[in-house]
């Protein structure tokens, strides 16, 4: 029987399901399956059809993407997740190797099928390389850069099916990516100490955990309180108030993120917040809507 094991975050758990759950995060597959999450999401509160092609190809994009990352952040890494950055030098080069080629493929399979908008697959190329030159470095601008990253999934969808330019499909680019941008300004509270010594600005070295969680919350409800706007004013479904839990759940993480947590806390509890909205999106299509 697997001895309990307590993490950094305090939790006590097996030792099988402890390294299960830092597979999954240091290997980047959950934080690729949260990106997959936001397809569903938007897919399903847009009124499109369920596919699993377009999932896959943000799947890929994101392994690619988070798998640079990965190297490019190594230093900072040694300092702020010394556990992942064992992983990444151990195993790193064929997990590297998987994300190329997971992304060759759905660059591939798209221009097979010449899917509407193929081009669109060079975007994450484009971010991988512009954050390996420098974006990381400047001052807000690496915050909105992940936030624009992840707004371009919902966009992406809209491409796929050529839905575009409908409001659903707006307005969740629109949400994502403001929402992805308070969660990297938390996310930078565990990096405060490595961002330091490679000089990078963030809004935690500036300003503090405190002042940065204090601001995310506002941020965090100031976007929930437009989601009630719009829906009240009849510019979206009664459908898109479920983002309203996921505002609780971001709200309830923030109070607790500081650089004592763990990768568990960050690459799980906060990574896995578009996890959980689809999963609740998925759930009320089948039992309500």
């Amino acid at each position: 029987m697997s001895t309990p094991t307590t993490t950094r975050e305090g939790y006590r758990l097996p030792a099988w399901l402890l390294a299960a759950l830092r597979f999954l995060v240091h290997s980047n597959l959950f934080i690729s399956l949260a990106a997959a999450s936001v397809v569903v999401t938007t897919a399903v509160l847009a009124d499109l059809p369920l596919e699993a092609l377009p999932a896959f190809i943000v799947f890929a994009a994101a392994m690619f993407v988070y798998t640079i990352n990965r190297f490019t952040d190594l230093e900072e890494d040694r300092e702020n997740v010394p556990r992942r950055a064992a992983f990444v030098e151990r195993a790193g080069l064929a997990w590297l190797a998987l994300g190329v080629g997971l992304y060759l493929g759905a660059i591939a399979v798209s221009v097979a099928l010449e899917l509407p908008g193929a081009g669109y697959l060079l975007l994450p190329a484009v971010v991988a390389g512009l954050y390996t030159l420098g974006v990381k470095r400047v001052f807000l601008v690496k915050n909105l850069f992940v936030g624009f990253a992840w707004a371009v999934i919902p966009l992406g969808v809209g491409v796929y099916y050529e839905q575009l330019l409908t409001r659903e499909v707006l307005f969740l680019a629109a949400y994502i990516g403001s929402m992805i941008t308070i969660a990297a300004a938390i996310f930078d509270i565990k990096d405060i100490e490595g961002d330091r010594e490679e000089g990078i600005a963030t809004i935690p070295t500036a300003f503090g955990p405190r002042r940065t969680r204090i601001v995310a919350q506002i941020a965090n409800v100031a976007v929930a309180v437009g989601v009630v706007a719009v829906v009240t004013a009849g510019v979206l479904d009664v459908r898109f108030l479920v983002l309203l839990a996921f505002h609780g759940y971001v709200g309830c993480y923030i109070p607790f993120a500081s650089r004592d947590r763990g990768p568990l806390f960050y690459g799980g509890v906060v990574d896995g917040e578009h996890v959980f909205l689809a999963a609740l999106v998925l759930a009320l299509e089948w039992l309500v809507w």
